[in-house]
């Protein structure tokens, strides 16, 4: 899901599995992102988990991305980052007491329409919907991330393998680690990997896994298993509502940066730039509340501190 919160903390991930995806787009995806067969007009994920053209572009809108000419490994790229840059890996709702639902209406509706963001489920799993649609192959995976010198249970973190329509790939990609690399990682290298975010390399594990490191460090080991996004329901319900989960510890927003990343933590607002870090203490409610819209987008009309949701 991601690495775990504290005061003043961030959060951190990787990538996973050295296999190889097979498919290319089939019929009724096309590469401009524009409706094929069976899909609706509605603006929302229809009734088969596809998103529409109405769809793709607000989604595209919400993430400031023109439409790519093709679903090639730039656009994965490009689009990679964007969402990090738009997108904020946030668990406001436990904190909010709104249930967090993975119904792909849903997801629309919170990430897109609302403006908001969310942990791994969320935002993997609809940035895989805004894949599919621009004619890749995505295959969803369940990992489990690494802290203390341990791994956490199955289905704690949900990564994507994707093969752009181009046959490029395949490529790990992430966007809702919290903090991960900018641009999707070979699956089939084991060798370094620069990024601006770091230094990142995967590793075969045991039965088959792949383990993804950051600097040297372990983040997440991958079951390179095909999954459903149903199949991790369980789990999201349980970091909704376990003292357990980390996630109900404290509220967190944080979002990439051009030249770092900027992260609310509880009442402490953190700015970072290279090497350079920087906390202001948001002293009051209406502090916290202006931080969220100027810095996130995110318009609250109270301040995130209720509790797990029921």
């Amino acid at each position: 899901m991601g690495g775990k919160p504290g005061a003043g903390q961030e959060m951190s991930g990787k990538p996973g599995a050295g296999q190889e995806m097979s498919g290319k787009p089939g019929a009724g995806q096309e590469m401009s992102g524009k409706p094929g067969a069976g899909q609706e007009m509605s603006g929302k994920p229809g009734a088969g988990q596809e998103l529409d053209g109405t769809a793709v572009a607000g989604y595209l809108r919400r993430i400031g991305a023109a439409p790519p000419a093709a679903g090639d490994a730039a656009a994965l790229h490009a689009l990679h980052r964007a969402h990090q840059m738009a997108v904020p890996f946030e668990n406001l709702s436990i904190h909010l007491g709104e249930p967090i639902s993975l119904q792909p209406g849903d997801l629309f509706g919170k990430i897109v329409t609302r403006r908001r963001g969310g942990f791994c489920y969320e935002l993997n799993g609809l940035f895989a919907l805004l894949l599919e649609a621009l004619g890749m192959r995505v295959r969803r995976m369940a990992a489990r991330v690494y802290g203390g010198g341990e791994l956490s249970p199955p289905f704690d973190h949900l990564a994507l393998f994707v093969r752009p329509a181009d046959g490029s790939g395949p490529w790990l990609a992430d966007v809702g680690f919290g903090r991960h690399s900018d641009y999707p990682l070979r699956l089939g290298q084991r060798g370094g990997q620069d990024d601006p975010a770091g230094r990142f390399q995967l590793r075969d594990a045991d039965d088959g896994d792949l383990d993804v490191l950051k600097d040297g460090e372990p983040q997440y080991r991958i079951e390179p298993r095909e999954r459903v996004l149903a199949d991790f329901g369980p789990t999201c319900w349980w970091q909704q509502t376990s003292p357990q989960s980390h996630f109900v510890q404290g509220p967190v927003c944080t979002r990439l940066t051009d030249g770092g990343r900027v992260t609310i933590s509880g009442h402490t607002l953190i700015e970072t730039t290279g090497q350079a870090r920087a906390e202001t203490d948001l002293a009051s409610d209406d502090d916290l509340l202006a931080a969220y819209r100027d810095r996130f987008g995110i318009v609250l009309d109270r301040v995130p501190g209720n509790g797990p949701a029921a």
